[in-house]
């Protein structure tokens, strides 16, 4: 019998980590539904982010001026991307994006490396995040519930933006048929800019957020994006919707499966091959879900022209 403040608590730490999907996957599904880009190196800027921003946390003692300078910088780090090395990659098939992104992914460790050195920094938080409050008797982290409501509060904001606007009007539009909107006399060049710009601050925010929960790590971009590649198939390539309920589902499914599928194992198998079956089996729950919904619906839950 699963104990249910426990399966609170795990369900709890399971949208709190699909919204740190949702931050990552929301930037990366605009970009690749849009510009039609593979940027495998959109998790070098969740990186980035995490590093830039716990640096400022220690030197100034102040978390939100690390959030306040990081977001910025790597919105301007991602502008730069976007003009002098990814434009010269919109004409080029998803094979060249792949290689060049990833050898930007071996350049930004590379550089990460350099200037903070090979150990992860730790990012404390201030006392006043840095509690927990009781709910059912379950005592819930102050900082994991400012996460998701940060997380939900940038749905909010991108959903506005996209439904409810005339650059969100263009967005969908781009996402949907990119030609059209070149032949309507508009300039592409600055939407491609304007969405790898919002997606490189939506990574930065993902990694602000990580850090104190993960540390801020060389590579810890690779990590996380493979998860985020399954959310947005699972959720519709060009979707805000779908990368949210895809994170949502993901985030869930991962914890739980880590959490509980070694008791479900050991009802049917003895304790060491449940021990030993359980973690490979949670990790493939993920990708099994991406294959039913491969199989019954190609273009996801919520294709771009639903939003």
């Amino acid at each position: 019998m699963v104990d249910p403040h426990l399966l609170f608590e795990q369900l709890f730490n399971g949208v709190q980590y699909g919204i740190l999907l949702f931050l990552l996957a929301a930037g990366l599904t605009l970009v690749f539904g849009i510009m039609d880009l593979m940027n495998l190196a959109h998790g070098s800027l969740y990186m980035l982010g995490a590093y830039i921003a716990a640096t400022v946390t220690l030197a100034a003692n102040s978390f939100l001026l690390g959030i306040v300078v990081a977001l910025p910088a790597t919105l301007i780090v991602g502008i730069f991307l976007e003009v002098v090395v990814l434009r010269k990659l919109y004409d080029r098939g998803h094979l060249d994006q792949v290689l060049a992104t990833f050898g930007m992914i071996l350049f930004f460790n590379e550089l990460v490396r350099l200037i903070w050195g090979p150990a992860g920094i730790e990012v404390p938080l201030p006392s006043i995040l840095n509690q927990s409050i009781t709910l059912f008797d379950i005592p819930l982290p102050v900082y994991r519930i400012l996460v998701i409501g940060v997380g939900l509060a940038v749905a909010a904001f991108l959903y506005l933006l996209v439904v409810k606007t005339k650059v969100g009007m263009l967005i969908r539009a781009g996402a949907s048929n990119r030609e059209m909107v070149g032949a309507l006399g508009i300039d592409i060049k600055k939407i491609f800019t304007l969405v790898f710009g919002l997606g490189a601050a939506l990574a930065a925010l993902a990694g602000v957020m990580a850090g104190p929960i993960f540390a801020a790590t060389i590579g810890m971009g690779e990590n996380i994006l493979i998860q985020v590649l399954v959310v947005i198939v699972i959720g519709g390539i060009g979707s805000i919707r779908g990368a949210f309920v895809g994170a949502l589902l993901i985030g869930i499914i991962e914890i739980l499966g880590r959490s509980f599928l070694d008791d479900f194992f050991k009802l049917f198998l003895p304790v060491n091959a449940a021990e030993t079956a359980a973690p490979a089996a949670a990790s493939m729950l993920i990708y099994i879900l991406m294959a039913l919904v491969l199989f019954f619906r190609p273009q996801g839950l919520f294709p771009a022209r639903s939003g």
